[in-house]
């Protein structure tokens, strides 16, 4: 049981993350788990949980889930993640990771220094290489939670609206890199399921658990917190392009 423990936190801890803010369980749970478990496992483990997880957030948050943003989104996701399969045997993650890194980080920002109100937003016709970059970040990378923040931001001027819709674009992104390793034979592992029958119940447990925290933040508040975490995990996004074993711990799908 002592072997358990630590997971066990790192996952409730994660989703608590993911239940408060929409986003964020992966940047915390891969780098914390991948020193107990080999990276390759927990990658796999962690796309598995954020399924089912997020979408169970999404359905704690029905009525704000803005569902015409997912539905723009979604043709570019689904050519962005055949891309990404592609390019996942012909390019370096480094250098798009660090962009990556600093967009998100200059994202979030760039939205800490400006009133919610004076925040411009973009025009519905950028959803398709929107959603391409998603997709694509999604399967090179694993983390598409960032940049889909960074969108939502743009376009979504409610806080509650934004942490509610994200968790349903990252299902669906991330379903698209479930597939891949599917198709790869990366889901057979019988010690995969193992953990995974474990841990999902942390997974629902923790995403309730934020949820619940959330209903004591004020929107304004919500809203530091999101571009907060979106400067921190662009940070990290970045950093990991100099370091080859922090870039493999976020570079989920490779």
């Amino acid at each position: 049981m002592t072997e358990w423990l630590y997971p066990m936190g790192v996952v409730l801890t994660g989703y608590t993350v993911l239940g408060l803010i929409g986003f964020g369980s992966a940047l915390v749970i891969v780098p914390l788990l991948a020193w107990a478990w080999p990276l390759h496992e927990v990658v796999a483990l962690v796309l598995l949980l954020d399924v089912p997880a997020s979408a169970f957030h999404s359905g704690l948050n029905w009525r704000h889930v803005q569902w015409a943003e997912l539905r723009r989104l979604l043709p570019g996701m689904v050519l962005g993640a055949l891309a990404g399969l592609w390019l996942t045997h012909h390019m370096h993650a480094r250098w798009p990771l660090l962009l990556l890194g600093l967009y998100v980080a200059g994202v979030g920002l760039h939205a800490l220094r400006t009133p919610a109100a004076a925040v411009a937003l973009v025009h519905p016709r950028w959803a398709h290489p929107v959603g391409a970059a998603v997709g694509l970040i999604e399967m090179l990378f694993g983390t598409a939670g960032p940049p889909v923040v960074a969108w939502l931001s743009r376009r979504v001027p409610d806080p509650q609206a934004m942490r509610a819709s994200t968790p349903m674009i990252i299902t669906v992104a991330a379903s698209t890199v479930l597939m891949g390793m599917a198709w790869d034979g990366r889901l057979t592992s019988p010690l995969l399921w193992a953990r995974w029958s474990v841990l999902v119940g942390l997974a629902f447990a923790g995403v309730w658990l934020g949820h619940r925290l959330a209903r004591r933040v004020t929107a304004a508040r919500l809203r530091q917190l999101i571009c907060a975490l979106l400067v921190v995990s662009g940070s990290v996004l970045a950093l990991g392009a100099g370091n080859p074993w922090t870039a493999a711990a976020l570079g989920a799908s490779q």
